[in-house]
């Protein structure tokens, strides 16, 4: 099956927050479930770059290389007695209106398109991170990391955080979107100092403040990889 969409993500900065599901339940999608880990439900506040993207093989000039940031949880689906793990975006932010427009259109996504900037710093032997994104004034999801990868451990969070292959998208009461999103293994480099400022209540409303508030359960930078989104599917029943 041929991709829609095939890019390389980079450096996947993930901020990582407990929840309660009762604030989740009313996203997500027909036929999937919360998805949780020790008892635990999360959202990831997640920023990443978009390189060599392109869709269905074509590339557009002036939206190869760009910036997301998105919120996210965490929800499964069972088919054929197995389940198949995924995410739901709350929002996702990119700085192209071109990509929202295809995103919310063929996708029903929900996309925004605001002002955007990262910048990767490299020394000896740690990496600095940020992704910027202009909301009134500008907010941020900045690191040091350690230059150094580790292999994700079998069992942990962070397996937990990234193993999520597909994205499903609620249309309706009866009706889900899904897609997969194929990629290897990732490794992390892990983080030694993390902040970030976002207008929670403009951008995500007032229910999610609190949770976003609060001190990150975990923070870590994934290294990323080539990516295939594939072809979406639909979930009636």
């Amino acid at each position: 099956m041929a991709a829609f969409l095939t890019a390389s993500w980079v450096n996947l900065l993930m901020a990582n927050f407990h929840i309660d599901k009762n604030i989740l339940l009313p996203y997500v999608p027909a036929h999937t479930e919360l998805d949780e880990w020790n008892g635990n439900y999360y959202v990831s506040l997640v920023g990443f770059l978009f390189q060599d993207t392109k869709v269905q093989g074509l590339t557009f000039p002036g939206h190869k290389t760009f910036e997301e940031v998105n919120l996210r949880f965490y929800v499964r689906y069972k088919k054929s007695n197995e389940w198949v793990r995924g995410v739901v975006f709350i929002k996702e932010i990119v700085p192209r209106a071109m990509i929202t427009m295809i995103a919310n259109l063929f996708y029903k996504e929900h996309y925004e398109t605001r002002e955007m900037a990262h910048r990767f710093t490299h020394a000896h032997d740690t990496i600095d991170v940020e992704y910027r994104w202009k909301v009134r004034e500008w907010n941020y999801l900045k690191a040091t990391a350690s230059i150094h990868k580790e292999a994700i451990v079998s069992g942990s969070e962070e397996e937990f955080i990234t193993e999520h292959y597909w994205g499903y998208t609620r249309l309706s009461n009866e009706k889900t979107s899904a897609y997969e999103v194929q990629h290897p293994k990732w490794k992390i480099h892990p983080v030694n100092a993390f902040e970030f400022k976002c207008d929670v209540a403009h951008l995500y409303g007032q229910k999610f403040e609190d949770v976003l508030r609060a001190k990150p359960t975990s923070v870590f930078l994934a290294d990323g990889s080539p990516i295939s989104v594939m072809n979406k599917q639909l979930i009636i029943s």
